[in-house]
């Protein structure tokens, strides 16, 4: 079956798309902020939390690596990873192929503050979906894996 294709909407091309882009884009903007509100350590910036949750999903990586995931350059994510190290949330260790370089690992305290930090923010929705209508939920609840997929994107 030949698979199809559809052109992505431009900002100003049919007006409910570009309206619904619009909304998409707002809503899921001031929704990060106030989740990142819901952190566990305030003195850990946006950008530090990042890093230790991409560190948790992929597993250890080098600074380059990181700094590709995370769409920063690589002497940025070279500092970032310092902050953390001197903070006792991450431990370099040598590459283990390529001496030059080092692998960047969580510490458990920096697990056990995602987790801590994950859960205080899945409590904090979770509380902010019960005031949702039942099918507003299950229309969330399905576009959820579709925005997830956004995320993942280019």
């Amino acid at each position: 079956m030949p698979e199809l294709t559809r052109t992505p909407p431009s900002a100003d091309a049919v007006p409910d798309d570009a309206a619904a882009v619009n909304a998409l884009r707002s809503g899921v903007m001031r929704l990060s902020r106030r989740l990142k509100h819901q952190r566990v350590d305030e003195s850990l910036s946006p950008t530090e939390m990042s890093v230790l949750g991409t560190l948790a999903g992929c597993g250890s990586a080098t600074p380059g690596e990181l700094a590709r995931k995370e769409h920063v350059q690589p002497p940025s994510m070279t500092r970032i990873v310092a902050l953390l190290e001197a903070k006792g949330l991450v431990v370099l260790e040598p590459h283990p192929e390529d001496r030059r370089q080092k692998v960047v690992s969580p510490t458990e305290r920096a697990e056990a503050m995602l987790e801590e930090s994950r859960r205080r923010r899945n409590a904090w929705l979770a509380e902010l979906v019960g005031e949702l209508a039942e099918d507003e939920w299950d229309r969330l609840r399905a576009a959820a894996p579709v925005l997830e997929k956004l995320a993942q994107l280019k």
